[in-house]
């Protein structure tokens, strides 16, 4: 719940202060999928995931969460999918590596270095989201998830932004 901190503009000679609570009750896990085809403009699917801090709720996104993720994506997309991630644990889980064999046929897998985030054009909009919520002071967790939610809708609908991080990876071989 610790907000980013951000910039902003104050008074001369005082500096502006926000409030925060301390309490780290929870938190907002996001997964996503930047996807390019010449011609056609850039899509963005992603997965959404708040872990309340409870007894037995799973802390995070889940190999089945990224599973699901990608067959909405094939599913929308209607083809078949090139897939570059990193090396986040549940993309390297023996049912994940079960999964994507089974799907070979829609579904290529390349691997990331180990750390490679100037390669990972899903950094470049997850520093949006973040930037999008540099100056929140969130009451409570649901409010900071309808912040980031709000954040990953905007830039959904905003093609040019999915089309800067992607470029700014070299990924994309453009004639």
């Amino acid at each position: 719940m610790r907000p980013p901190r951000a910039r902003t503009w104050g008074r001369l000679g005082c500096t502006p202060v926000v409030r925060v609570r301390g309490r780290g009750a929870g938190r907002v896990s996001m997964a996503g999928l930047s996807c390019y085809k010449p011609g056609r403009r850039s899509r963005m699917f992603y997965s959404f995931h708040v872990y309340r801090g409870r007894k037995g709720e799973k802390k995070g996104l889940t190999w089945q969460d990224y599973r699901d993720l990608l067959i909405r994506a094939h599913i929308r997309l209607g083809g078949p999918i090139v897939l570059v991630w990193d090396n986040l644990r549940a993309h390297l889980m023996p049912p994940m590596q079960e999964f994507i064999q089974a799907n070979q046929d829609w579904l290529t897998v390349f691997q990331l270095p180990s750390y490679a985030p100037d390669l990972n054009p899903q950094e470049g909009i997850w520093s949006l989201v973040k930037r999008t919520i540099g100056n929140l002071a969130a009451a409570d967790l649901d409010q900071l998830a309808r912040a980031v939610r709000r954040g990953l809708k905007k830039i959904q609908y905003r093609p040019h932004l999915i089309d800067a991080c992607l470029t700014t990876t070299g990924l994309i071989m453009d004639g």
